[in-house]
């Protein structure tokens, strides 16, 4: 049997917490020969081609595209894991869900001081995914196993979940790791 497979993604994020995965620094060659990674930025793979013992998944749910990815990683992974503040209550670009999407939209396209839009319109073409209502947690899209708090979470908090998911070992991270005080 071959190695535990990870996956990754970036929602609705600014992939911080990928970023903090690769800050783990020489520990990243301990993990390549820990898991081999499939659907991930890390190694660009863009779709499943097999199961995944764990997906981490950093970003909210501003578009029906990040709706979607977040289900299939839900199929597709044993153990879901939302990375970040972002993932876990929508983080910054969740400031928008106190104002109406067309107020929004109407702001980013058509009125704000730098705009030039000749058209008068906001993009809407077949290629631009759908904005969400507002921008979701992940687990209000689909049920998510752990959450890793952090805007990213440490690098070492990254690496001793990842560890203790993939060896069997309960995930219990100390204190100095999760806290935020």
């Amino acid at each position: 049997m071959g190695k535990p497979k990870v996956a990754t993604a970036s929602l609705a994020g600014c992939f911080g917490c990928h970023m903090s995965l690769l800050d783990i620094d020489d520990k990243i060659l301990k993990l390549v020969e820990l898991v081999e990674f499939n659907k991930s930025p890390v190694d660009d793979i863009k779709k499943f081609t097999e199961r995944c013992a764990v997906g981490l998944i950093e970003g909210g749910c501003a578009n029906e595209e990040n709706a979607h990815n977040l289900q299939d990683f839900r199929r597709n992974c044993d153990i879901l894991i939302s990375v970040g503040d972002c993932a876990i209550m929508g983080g910054i670009p969740a400031m928008r869900n106190g104002i109406p999407l067309q107020e929004c939209l109407q702001k980013a396209y058509l009125e704000g001081p730098t705009i030039y839009n000749p058209t008068g319109k906001a993009p809407n073409g077949p290629d631009i995914p759908l904005l969400l209502d507002k921008v979701y947690p992940c687990s209000e899209i689909v049920k998510m196993d752990y959450h890793l708090p952090g805007c990213p979470p440490p690098a070492e908090t990254l690496w001793q979940a990842l560890v203790a998911l993939l060896t069997d070992k309960p995930l219990d991270l100390p204190y100095e790791l999760i806290k935020y005080d």
